[in-house]
């Protein structure tokens, strides 16, 4: 009965250990909240507020148009030119984010639901889909990857 105790107590141990270090490794991981800030920058249709969520570098972004970017500095100038016929927007990260750690990086998933006001003040309202690729980096976790897409009607 000694050795079953034992036995057991040690496996606990072992799974408790492995649990706290895969929570320190991925070192305070995106979530919801972080996610939904990222979405309240995009809000103010100023890239200069989502910058700060972006690596910067050789990384590929795709988005809705147009489908692809090779940089942060691409996507920002593309971005902006898009942007610009919107007066207004909002954003909300729905309740079935997922968030996976894989070492060095955390991808994670989500939809988000958006209504965007154009100048000219037409509606555009849904749900994008949204996969995200963070990487560590100064300390801080930041978008590598992105892929933003809307469903086919």
């Amino acid at each position: 009965m000694q050795k079953r105790f034992l036995a057991v107590s040690v496996c606990v141990l072992a799974v408790t250990l492995a649990a706290f270090a895969q929570n320190k490794s991925a070192g305070g991981a995106p979530d919801k909240a972080y996610m939904q800030k990222i979405w309240d920058g995009w809000a103010q249709l100023d890239t200069s507020n989502v910058a700060p969520f972006y690596a910067k570098g050789q990384h590929v972004f795709f988005d809705i148009a147009p489908l692809k970017y090779n940089s942060w500095d691409e996507y920002q100038a593309g971005v902006t030119k898009e942007l610009g016929d919107y007066k207004s927007a909002a954003f909300q990260v729905n309740d079935d984010v997922q968030t996976h750690p894989a070492g060095e990086y955390v991808w994670a998933t989500s939809t988000v639901k958006f209504d965007m006001v154009h100048k000219s003040d037409k509606h555009d309202m849904g749900n994008f889909r949204w996969t995200v690729v963070f990487g560590k980096q100064e300390g801080k976790w930041v978008i590598v990857h992105e892929h933003v897409s809307v469903p086919m009607e």
